[in-house]
């Protein structure tokens, strides 16, 4: 497999795309072809800021093997050279693109979430099972430095068991910084379609699927002002519950506290920590790739642990390079459409919940995520 690549073309070319033009580019076993956006100008933006910021030695060890092109979505998707589709549109869309992608014969890694609700995710888990192609989601910050710590610390039995845990997201919302923070009000997203996937997703790699749901769920204000540009002053409407707390139970037994939360002004909660027969180990934010991992054990206070394995820095495409891997190895990829559309259903299953007022049992499973080999250099994967 020595020196093959896969051709890829990324759909969206907004607020998060730079860092994953900037892996499409870093990444040895990625050739980027070309990229869309609903806006052709952007796209052609993206592509003029990657290549000079290649020319200026910004981003280290980065090169094109070719010219990406800005192409219409049409265009990316018939082009034959294109193996597989980055999906960086706006959550609403994701599940849109993914089926087209897929009808048109790619394999689709997307951003998170996997999609904004549960019949929508099965569309596309059922679609790409009948082509026979492959489906990937983020986050991968699962796959960073310090969460292949974690997992290895959980696996290795430093903490014993896990019984509980608890994780917590507590901000005030995206509308003082993002430059268009209106669709995190809008259905399908919230805290908990934001920034849930990293928390869930960093839950399961650590104690695998979890089985029932229950909690509470509300908008605390029905309103919110845009306090950024370019829409600043802005009064959005609140169409999506911006507090969540939830209690999820774990197939291994271990009860998991969870809170999302756009409703809070400041807080001094963990991100997250595991709590096991043998100790307690903190775990630091999921949306990062690095940050201290430390752990207690009995009797002992809390101590930092050295990272066994690298990627601390922001790597985000480095579960779409796995996902390129695996394709060319015939081996299962980690950021893979199971786990994703399990941390759907778990998502999905806090608001249901809270409607219905009872515990809620998840209809999916997964299995988790293998661990990165020992030894790796940042951006390998194998």
């Amino acid at each position: 497999m020595a020196g093959k690549t896969t051709k890829i073309g990324i759909i969206g070319c907004g607020n998060i795309s730079g860092v994953y033009f900037k892996t499409a580019a870093t990444v040895r076993n990625l050739e980027l072809v070309g990229a869309a956006d609903l806006d052709g100008t952007r796209a052609q933006a993206a592509i003029d800021k990657l290549k000079a910021n290649i020319a200026s030695g910004e981003y280290k060890n980065a090169a094109l093997t070719r010219e990406p092109k800005a192409m219409t979505v049409k265009e990316l998707l018939a082009n034959e050279e294109i193996e597989l589709v980055l999906n960086l549109t706006v959550p609403a869309a994701h599940a849109e693109i993914a089926l087209a992608s897929l009808k048109a014969g790619k394999h689709i890694y997307g951003e998170k979430p996997f999609a904004t609700n549960r019949t929508d995710g099965q569309k596309i888990m059922k679609l790409a099972a009948l082509k026979k192609l492959r489906v990937g989601c983020a986050p991968d910050t699962f796959l960073g430095g310090s969460h292949q710590t974690c997992r290895k610390l959980v696996d290795d039995g430093w903490i014993g068991k896990p019984v509980a845990a608890t994780a917590f997201m507590t901000g005030h919302g995206p509308e003082r910084w993002h430059p268009n923070p209106e669709f995190f009000y809008k259905p399908g997203a919230g805290p908990m379609f934001d920034m849930g996937p990293y928390y869930l997703t960093a839950l399961v790699n650590l104690m695998g699927p979890a089985q029932r749901v229950t909690g509470f769920a509300r908008a605390s204000f029905p309103t919110r002002t845009v306090l950024s540009q370019p829409h600043y002053g802005k009064v959005v409407k609140v169409e999506t519950p911006t507090h969540i707390a939830s209690t999820i139970e774990f197939v291994n037994g271990t009860l998991v506290t969870l809170i999302m939360s756009f409703d809070v002004w400041a807080a001094e909660l963990p991100r997250i920590e595991v709590y096991g027969t043998q100790g307690t180990l903190h775990i630091p934010d999921p949306n990062i790739f690095g940050g201290v991992v430390r752990v207690a054990r009995p009797g002992k206070p809390f101590a930092d642990v050295p990272l066994t394995h690298p990627n601390e820095e922001n790597s985000r495409g480095l579960g779409m390079a796995d996902m390129a891997s695996a394709i060319l190895g015939r081996r299962n990829h980690r950021a893979n459409g199971d786990l994703a559309f399990h941390v759907l259903d778990i998502m999905q299953a806090t608001l249901d919940t809270q409607r219905t007022g009872k515990v809620v049992t998840l209809i999916s499973t997964c299995q988790r995520p293998a661990m990165l080999p020992l030894g790796l250099r940042d951006g390998e994967v194998d």
